[in-house]
């Protein structure tokens, strides 16, 4: 089984205001891209919340009926300590039989279900891969497909520290799989790249 972790956890102190929550086409950011991550073929998704966890809650129950992947939240109360701590309270509620993860920021909403499946298609063709890694013109980017080797290590990052900082680790048992989406290496910390996001 391959189960997604999403982090939804940050304070968005770049940003002004919650990411989880922003207006995307109509919509809470986080209803799009768990929208977006159960239409793909993942076999589960877990949401980790942190800040504004109550909003995003609400958001998430309202969205009940267009999952078709089971869904489940868990709060990471040391959110504010970094991103290390949401990996690792994601990876704690994973079931035990799951053997891969595909790490989801919230803040990347042209993520498609299609390049979900694209990373799932390329860790099912070279399984002795430890890691599925997308780039776009040489730079790594995210979602990244993690197998559960790689688990223990998750455990013991610190701070801030997320999926890079066991790419180096793990750099030659890593596919890096080039991809001609730019969307892999695009997140939104600040208005200025939300509104240029969205079009606006």
């Amino acid at each position: 089984m391959i189960y997604g972790i999403m982090l939804a956890a940050g304070m968005s102190s770049r940003m002004g205001s919650p990411k989880q929550l922003l207006d995307w086409h109509g919509q809470p950011l986080i209803a799009h891209v768990v929208t977006q991550a159960c239409a793909s073929m993942l076999d589960g998704l877990i949401v980790v919340t942190g800040a504004a966890a109550e909003s995003t809650q609400a958001v998430l129950s309202g969205i009940a009926a267009q999952r078709n992947i089971p869904v489940s939240v868990c709060f990471n109360p040391v959110y504010a300590q970094g991103q290390a701590t949401s990996l690792r309270a994601g990876i704690a509620e994973l079931p035990a039989k799951v053997h891969a993860i595909v790490v989801l920021l919230v803040d990347q909403p042209l993520i498609t279900p299609a390049l979900i499946n694209h990373l799932i298609a390329a860790h099912q063709a070279h399984p002795a891969h430890l890691a599925v890694v997308p780039t776009y013109q040489g730079q790594p980017g995210n979602p990244a497909l993690l197998t559960r080797p790689v688990f223990e290590h998750y455990q013991q990052l610190q701070g801030d520290e997320g999926a890079r900082q066991l790419f180096a680790h793990y750099r030659e048992q890593i596919l890096w799989l080039a991809v001609d989406d730019p969307a892999v290496v695009q997140d939104m910390d600040t208005p200025e790249v939300y509104r240029a996001l969205r079009g606006v």
